[in-house]
């Protein structure tokens, strides 16, 4: 059904529009997901300019990105251009279809609606929908300052891709892409984007914008948190709780993992409840049994409270170190394997794109506890017991995750 109402509609707007083809996702209510818009720089930017021409916070940009924002005066860093960037956006429902009009652009001596469209904001926009936006009655007239509204395109369909947690990047097509290179880079399958994009056939042409699903992990926080209904995709970090938190998706997983952040902001408590354990610290204990695992795991953030849930559970094997996308060097050059890097999948396992947790350890068998450095709080630990069996060699654990930089 999804499709058909795309396909509609994706007919009916371009049966009247000889602009490039683009997902259309209807939608019936004033709810907003998070999205993500693929962005390739059309000269030399600063971060926060770059953040400023999409009204996105530059740290949540950075994070989209899994930047380092530990490098001193990370906002001021200058960006290379032709660097491919996601961009963080909120999708709302306008008009019974999904898009975003929270971008404003205040134009300069020689704009065009062309150039804004096509090059300021590579072709993610037509200068057709900015007119019709903001009403311009005549294109060639366009006064230095004026602030228009710049409708760009997104995609929520419901946080979920064949009922698996998925965020969506808006992606424009170039002359060399296939689809099914486009599916490998996002790893994703081309009938997958089939269905997503309600394509009769796999064929794409250069300006066209598909939405592209990034796998992703979902939060379980309860319906009255702040952040209720928080997913991020892999390769990318979020900030929540006033910044006082960050979490991101564990490559080869898709539990949502979350820790203190770096940032020097005041913050709530972080300590779970009837425990010593502080929010992000895991403990390990071995036994004939398996192996008994505690986390104290972030739960959202209500009235201004950091929420926490201290939970237990027995598995088979104690688990390894998580693994993450890697931070990456605000960069100064753009090589050409990471210019249309992918956002790695949760079962990606090609090199370059793993970085396994700074934060493991291995703890030998005759058991102990090493410390962790959670920011913004107290050491915690990760401990385990004596084995019963010399079948263990080592056990490889996990402690309470610590980035240097904020998610």
């Amino acid at each position: 059904m999804r499709e058909i109402v795309l396909l509609l509609l994706a007919s009916s707007l371009l049966s009247t529009s000889t602009t490039a083809k683009s997902t259309i996702e209807p939608c019936s209510s004033n709810d907003t997901c998070n999205s993500l818009l693929g962005y390739t720089l059309y000269t030399d930017l600063k971060v926060s300019e770059v953040a400023s021409l999409f009204q996105t916070d530059p740290i949540s940009l950075l994070l989209a990105n899994a930047i380092d924002i530990s490098y001193p005066d990370v906002e001021n860093h200058i960006l290379p251009s032709n660097l491919f960037l996601k961009i963080p956006l909120t999708c709302s429902c306008l008009d019974g279809i999904r898009k975003s009009l929270s971008t404003r652009y205040k134009t300069r001596p020689s704009d065009t609606l062309a150039s804004i469209a096509g090059s300021v904001y590579g072709g993610l926009v037509s200068a057709e929908q900015i007119q019709e936006a903001n009403s311009v009655a005549d294109p060639s007239l366009l006064d230095v300052g004026t602030s228009l509204v710049v409708p760009l395109p997104c995609a929520c369909f419901n946080g979920s891709d064949d009922s698996l947690p998925a965020v969506y990047l808006s992606y424009v097509v170039r002359g060399v892409d296939t689809l099914a290179g486009i599916a490998r880079r996002y790893e994703t399958t081309v009938s997958d984007l089939m269905n997503v994009n309600a394509m009769g056939a796999p064929d794409v042409s250069s300006g066209d914008i598909l939405a592209v699903p990034l796998s992703a992990c979902a939060s379980n926080f309860p319906k009255y948190a702040s952040d209720f209904g928080l997913i991020v995709p892999n390769g990318s970090y979020a900030l929540a709780a006033g910044h006082c938190v960050q979490c991101s998706c564990a490559l080869g997983s898709r539990s949502l993992y979350c820790e203190p952040a770096s940032l020097a902001v005041s913050c709530s408590s972080m300590q779970c409840r009837n425990s010593n354990l502080m929010l992000g610290n895991i403990t390990v204990q071995q036994s004939s049994a398996g192996c008994n695992v505690t986390t104290c795991d972030y739960n959202g953030f209500a009235n201004g409270t950091i929420l926490t849930m201290l939970s237990n559970s027995l598995q088979p094997r104690c688990p390894g170190p998580q693994r993450f996308a890697p931070l990456l060097a605000p960069p100064d050059t753009v090589p050409k394997d990471l210019m249309y890097a992918p956002a790695p999948s949760p079962d990606y396992d090609g090199p370059g794109f793993i970085a396994a947790s700074p934060g493991s350890f291995v703890i030998p068998p005759g058991g102990g506890s090493l410390p962790g450095n959670p920011a913004n709080g107290p050491a915690g630990s990760i401990s385990t017991a004596t084995f019963s069996s010399l079948s263990y060699f080592f056990i490889t654990c996990l402690i309470s995750i610590s980035f240097v930089f904020s998610c």
